[in-house]
């Protein structure tokens, strides 16, 4: 059986034992919650559609947690203007397990165990980094083994002469390194001459060959 349901101005689709996030809503965590606007009804009997709602329709809920949404950034930019803002949002969000359904005659109710464990939790858990404070389950006593009885120990096998050993091959002789050819150091490309100023530059001459 499912039902869609209508609350913080959007529709959801739940059956019972589904985890919704919806927007915020008042109350502590594990305060039971209950949805008067139901829009539709699917089961057994069929579907029935409300005129917008179906009168006596309930959906029942459990809350889990509240906390922030995903980190959502906003960039504005002006060009040629030098204008650049960033800032970010976090929407407050209920997280709820649906417990059951009633309405059209017909019921569906969960038989599960709600658990209240948040996010963040998980999170930490996952990493392997949850607080100390939290339940230790109780390991299983060790059961003791029964000492095996020692087997006598067995004598030691008398020990073989060792094996005679191939006569060692003569060591090849050194081989001679040959002498790496010399280089010769590059020589420096060869400097120009530098013009050397001449009486009419030094003084400035007019075009012409006239002087100031």
């Amino acid at each position: 059986m499912y039902a869609v349901i209508k609350t913080g101005g959007k529709q959801y689709r739940v059956q019972p034992g589904d985890v919704l996030v919806v927007e915020k809503l008042d109350g502590d965590a594990g305060s039971d919650v209950r949805f008067g606007e139901v829009l539709m009804l699917g089961g057994d009997k069929g579907i029935t559609v409300g005129a917008p709602l179906i009168d006596g329709a309930t959906v029942a809920a459990t809350l889990i947690e509240t906390r922030k949404g995903e980190k959502v950034k906003i960039f504005k930019k002006i060009r040629r203007q030098g204008y650049r803002r960033t800032r970010g949002h976090r929407q407050m969000e209920s997280v709820l397990r649906i417990t059951g359904i009633e309405g059209a005659g017909e019921k569906a109710k969960w038989d599960g165990e709600t658990s209240l464990m948040t996010k963040a939790e998980m999170n930490l858990r996952a990493r392997g980094l949850a607080s100390r404070d939290a339940e230790v389950e109780a390991k299983p006593a060790k059961v003791a083994k029964a000492e095996a009885p020692k087997t006598e120990a067995k004598a030691a096998p008398a020990k073989k002469a060792p094996a005679k050993k191939a006569p060692a091959k003569a060591a090849a002789p050194p081989r001679l390194k040959r002498p790496r050819p010399r280089l010769r150091p590059r020589r420096p490309p060869p400097r120009r001459p530098r013009p050397r100023p001449t009486r009419n530059n030094a003084l400035g001459a007019l075009p012409g060959g006239v002087l100031e």
